[in-house]
């Protein structure tokens, strides 16, 4: 079985016959072997659980905090995904006791 490997860009859509392959390789049965074996229902189980404990550690609370307009546009300049500068800069700056005892 030959591998097809095409780099995708966001916003780019498969073409029909990149579709047709998609479907043809859903519709075939996974073959097991001794690299891949099939997973046991307690395995299966174990991995979801797992998956969502991995989950739970990685949601980060909503909160609503004032910021000044300047500093806002200052974090909107960085572009987009700014609230994830916002939380990264915050990370960094709490864990900074010189920053702490500055902004007390």
């Amino acid at each position: 079985m030959a591998v097809t490997r095409k780099k995708i860009s966001p916003g780019m859509m498969p073409t029909d016959e990149q579709k047709e392959e998609i479907r043809a390789a859903a519709a075939k049965a996974p073959v097991f072997d001794e690299d891949s074996p099939e997973l046991t229902p307690e395995q299966l189980t174990e991995m979801a659980e797992s998956a969502h404990r991995q989950r739970e550690l990685a949601k980060k609370p909503v909160i609503a905090l004032r910021i000044s307009p300047e500093t806002l546009a200052k974090a909107k300049a960085t572009g987009k995904g700014y609230t994830g500068f916002l939380s990264r800069l915050l990370d960094h700056a709490i864990n900074d006791k010189d920053m702490v005892s500055k902004s007390l």
